[in-house]
């Protein structure tokens, strides 16, 4: 029994192993095979289903790299690819409160973990514009709301004073200027209302601490900083050029 088990665990190793070297070789589709061999002899190995969730991702198939990121952080909360992943897939859903949650996990796993390897300046990226594309989707929303209650006030006081010509045709004068003054204040109100609620700044979160412009190409320094990669190589280029003349005596004091 203990052989079995054994052999049956050498046995996904190796196909992940030959899933590997297929995605690296872009056959993706005899990749995703592979893994799902080793799956079906070890279905707890969360490797294996972030493995597939990568292949089906550069094949766009979301539905499943959800599906497979999902059960990978069902087995171990910890994986850094599987919430990656995972909120990656939910993005393509529109899902962004979910997204950004999975993907600011990955990124909380990531920095603790390998606070300075490429993957965790990814994340950021994928999260940066995850946060943009809310805060645009929200902003957005709220602008459709308000046009929408205007047209429904407008239809209303238009129906209220039809009611009104029915009822008092000598008064049609009065009543015309009437609605149009109406008309009039409801536009300015919701014109007010639309410049109270339009946001005249981009969330700090989303803007680069040198260029306060929205980040990119965000990178992340050792000490937990964000900024725009032209702007932080400009800087640290200015900076080693300034410390070099100065060991070199190209800076005399005064």
């Amino acid at each position: 029994m203990v052989n079995g088990v054994i052999s049956a665990t050498e046995q996904a190793e190796q196909l992940k192993q030959d899933g590997n070297l297929y995605f690296k070789k872009n056959r993706l589709g005899a990749a995703i095979d592979a893994y799902t061999e080793a799956i079906t002899l070890c279905p707890n190995v969360p490797v294996y289903w972030t493995n597939r969730a990568l292949c089906h991702r550069k094949r766009n198939e979301w539905a499943r790299v959800e599906e497979d990121s999902q059960r990978a952080v069902q087995l171990d909360p910890q994986s850094v690819k599987g919430h990656y992943m995972l909120g990656l897939a939910l993005l393509q859903r529109e899902k962004y409160t979910e997204g950004i949650k999975a993907l600011q996990r990955a990124l909380d796993l990531g920095r603790g973990a390998h606070p300075h390897s490429y993957m965790v300046e990814e994340i950021w990226q994928e999260l940066a514009s995850a946060k943009y594309k809310e805060w645009q989707r929200d902003s957005t929303k709220r602008t459709l709301d308000l046009k929408k209650l205007e047209k429904s006030c407008e239809i209303a006081l238009k129906e209220e004073h039809l009611h009104s010509f029915s009822h008092n045709e000598d008064g049609i004068d009065e009543i015309s200027g009437s609605i149009s003054e109406q008309l009039a204040a409801l536009k300015l109100v919701f014109t007010k209302a639309a410049e109270d609620d339009k946001p005249t700044d981009v969330p700090d979160y989303l803007c680069c601490k040198i260029t306060l412009d929205i980040f990119r190409d965000p990178v992340i320094t050792p000490s937990g900083l964000t900024y725009e990669r032209a702007v932080i190589l400009d800087h640290l280029e200015k900076v080693g050029k300034w410390i070099e003349m100065v060991f070199t005596g190209g800076l005399q004091g005064d």
